[in-house]
């Protein structure tokens, strides 16, 4: 099962503090490889190509839907939301497909 996520940054952040937003996601969230049962893969993407509407993207790989769900309700991954990226977000796009 995969989960992709494609997040907008609130408009009144500078740059700078987009940098560090970006930077600090990527950080908190691919720090959770090996610590969520059947989370199989995780990658944060901060460098969009100028055609991308979006400025940061998750993509996630469980072994199936029940650990996506386990992964949802996870300490860790609802910290590292909660501090990291939802207080930063305009915008949330979410695919989720086997």
């Amino acid at each position: 099962m995969k989960h992709v996520i494609l997040w907008k940054l609130k408009d009144s952040l500078s740059e700078k503090e987009k940098e560090r937003v970006k930077a600090n996601a990527e950080k908190a969230l691919e720090g959770l490889d090996g610590k969520i049962p059947g989370l199989l893969k995780i990658k944060v993407k901060t460098e969009m190509l100028e055609t991308s509407t979006a400025d940061m993207m998750l993509y996630t790989e469980f072994t199936d839907n029940e650990a996506y769900l386990g992964y949802k309700s996870h300490p860790a991954h609802t910290a590292a939301a909660d501090e990291f990226v939802r207080p930063f977000i305009s915008a949330r796009l979410c695919c989720d497909y086997e």
